[in-house]
């Protein structure tokens, strides 16, 4: 899926969220502290800065689902072997510089 369609699809279902709570758009920029214009061109084109969109999401709903989703998975382990071999895959904390 491209971007552009995941950012439309993502600003459809806050809007459908909107429309369940029996919000205006007036109404959700108010409670939010997004101003109109931005909610307006976020369910229009699904572009908002990821400040304004966790604003939103706090109103409607959906923030915890969102820091869920993006939450690391921890590993299991089955046995001793399994954690020392642990070890040795440590994940770097930071890039490569270029």
């Amino acid at each position: 899926m491209s971007l552009s369609k995941t950012q439309k699809l993502i600003a459809d279902h806050v809007r459908d969220r909107r429309l369940l709570m029996e919000l205006t758009q007036e109404g959700l920029a108010e409670r939010s502290g997004v101003a109109l214009s931005t909610l307006r061109k976020f369910e229009q084109k699904g572009s908002i800065s990821l400040d304004s969109f966790l604003k939103i999401l706090m109103v409607v709903g959906g923030l915890e689902e969102v820091l869920d989703a993006l939450r690391p998975d921890k590993p299991t382990f089955n046995s001793i072997d399994d954690v020392l071999k642990q070890d040795d895959d440590i994940i770097k904390k930071r890039g490569r510089r270029k």
